[in-house]
């Protein structure tokens, strides 16, 4: 399981620019994965959602596959 490729993979089914989607993986730390998506500014609402709920979403989504891996994950939303 990539996490990386995962948190792609949900931000560019919810933006309407999947080009722009980003995210930085950062390992530097032992079992840790210290994810950053980053996406257009027209396309920032769609990842948070009304009240964060789509943010929290995605992060519950990234902490069972982080269960699965082994690791713990960490998602950070930035625009």
């Amino acid at each position: 399981m990539n996490p990386t490729k995962l948190l792609t993979d949900i931000a560019r089914s919810l933006v309407d620019n999947p080009d722009q989607v980003r995210v930085v993986e950062d390992t530097s730390e032992p079992g840790v994965v210290n994810l950053t998506l980053t996406v257009a500014d027209g396309d920032m609402g769609k990842v948070i959602g009304k009240g964060g709920r789509i943010a929290r979403s995605i992060r519950t989504i990234m902490k069972s596959a982080s269960s699965v891996a082994g690791q713990k994950i960490f998602v950070e939303i930035k625009d």
